[in-house]
């Protein structure tokens, strides 16, 4: 039997999360609820709304309903003061069902892998412990009004433990942070849909896919030729996180130029932070100088790292300007397979390239990141999926049921991945990192650069070259 690769893999595994959803949230309620449309239809009048008409229809699926929960409730709750108001026996039983599924699905791939699956589970108990306590700080309401996720907490808890208490070896076969992450961006290119890209059109093209490229080149070169930061695989990972749409690009770049985790770590660490502040002090600042809605969104969606915190910008300006936002973040992370292939290219053919040696398509094929093609497999196969279906049922059964609940396996999956990048993670080797002081510069100056040129370019798409469009949002 052939050995699975990790990036087949998370492919593999992102397929049958993605279709188990589907077969639960969509393929099970939809022979019912398509007929029974069609009849409500025939006997209302002409302002039947299909998608509060599905909705309600919707609630009576059970199945979907407990999937959900188990993992929605697999996490801590709100919390103020005393964090034991955040537990209860219901995530008990959620978290040790959802640690059931995970165990099952990822015991799977380990055969699959061939590799032994009661090593990597007997480690998987203690890091599914971690990621839920991730959650629980997470969940804190001061922490979670400044915009402080999961993400930077999973890094902060695993460092803590590991450079504080150390880790059992035990531990270690389930500290498989690539395989998560690869997982994780499988599940997210189901979220990046054709269909609502176009809604938007050429001035969000224009925004997410000139800005970005000439601030990551840009950027790229500034820290090279005027920081001369010494590893160019730190360099570059920066220059994705910040330019591209934060973790998704720093990931796949980090894949596509074999960055060490520590380099992964630094940049991920730095866009936690740049991110918290940001979703708050953008949309304060855009509020205070009168912006329209259109442009602020444009700016938010453009500059903002995470996806989830550019729809809270978003949201704090008005449902046009969130749209917008979401959108244009939308468009920018169709930028990752891009980016992952061409940093494989260069990479292969400049940075790593012996003197004299012929570089072939079969050297660039080794160096891109396989798990790209289920990212993008999944966009094009979501996307034709959504335009296939009646819009009412496509609204309510695919993008509230079947991608809320593939955004929460993904976030589960990206929780797991760095809690295992801080568990694995030496303080020693964290701090050669941030030498001089040179990445957190480089991510102040990009970030500023991608800051002015995202809202000129913005000012110019939507209000100078097609207002039309602009109008009509």
């Amino acid at each position: 039997m052939l050995r699975m690769s990790e990036d087949l893999g998370a492919i593999v595994l992102g397929a049958v999360i993605l279709a188990a959803a589907l077969v639960v949230f969509l393929i099970l309620p939809y022979a019912d609820l398509n007929d029974s449309l069609t009849q409500a239809r025939a006997s209302q009048l002409d302002d039947f709304d299909t998608a509060v008409w599905v909705a309600e229809a919707d609630s009576n699926n059970a199945t979907g309903a407990a999937l959900s929960d188990i993992v929605n409730d697999a996490k801590p709750g709100g919390w103020e003061l005393n964090p034991l108001d955040a537990f209860s026996l219901e995530l008990l039983y959620s978290a040790l069902l959802f640690w059931v599924i995970l165990a099952l699905l990822f015991a799977c791939l380990c055969f699959l892998m061939l590799e032994a699956p009661i090593p990597f589970l007997k480690g998987f108990v203690w890091l599914f412990v971690v990621a839920v306590f991730a959650y629980l700080l997470a969940a804190q309401a001061d922490f979670r009004n400044m915009g402080i996720g999961y993400a930077l907490w999973a890094i902060l808890l695993g460092l803590f433990i590991n450079n504080v208490f150390g880790i059992p070896d035990m531990l270690r076969p389930a500290l498989r942070h690539e395989l998560y992450i690869k997982t994780g961006l499988v599940l997210l290119g189901a979220e990046v849909l054709f269909g609502k890209i176009l809604a938007i059109g050429l001035p969000g093209i224009f925004v997410a896919w000139i800005v970005t490229p000439v601030v990551l080149i840009t950027t790229y070169w500034f820290g090279q030729k005027i920081l001369k930061i010494g590893s160019k695989t730190l360099n570059i990972t920066i220059s994705a996180d910040m330019s591209v749409c934060g973790v998704s690009a720093a990931i796949a770049t980090a894949a596509a130029c074999k960055a060490s985790k520590e380099e992964l770590t630094t940049a991920v660490g730095l866009s936690m932070i740049f991110t918290s502040v940001m979703m708050v002090a953008l949309p304060a600042f855009i509020n205070a100088v009168g912006m329209p809605e259109v442009l602020g969104g444009a700016w938010i969606g453009g500059t903002i790292d995470a996806t989830g915190a550019v729809v809270a910008a978003g949201a704090f300006l008005g449902d046009t300007a969130l749209n917008v936002a979401a959108t244009i973040k939308m468009i920018q992370n169709i930028l990752i397979g891009v980016l992952a292939f061409g940093v494989a290219i260069y990479w292969t053919s400049k940075v790593d390239k012996a003197a004299g040696a012929d570089i072939g398509a079969s050297e660039i094929w080794l160096r891109f990141p396989k798990f790209v093609l289920g990212f993008l497999g999944a966009s094009l196969f979501f996307s034709l999926l959504l335009e296939m279906l009646d819009p009412g049922i496509a609204t309510v059964l695919l993008e509230n049921d079947v991608l809320d609940f593939s955004s929460d396996m993904r976030g589960w999956m990206f929780c797991l991945a760095f809690a295992s990048i801080g568990l694995s993670t030496n303080f020693k080797e964290l701090q050669s990192q941030f030498s001089g002081g040179k990445p957190l510069i480089l991510y102040a100056c990009g970030q500023t650069l991608n800051l002015c040129l995202t809202l000129l370019m913005a000012w110019l798409m939507f209000y100078k070259v097609f207002p039309e469009i602009t109008n009509s949002l």
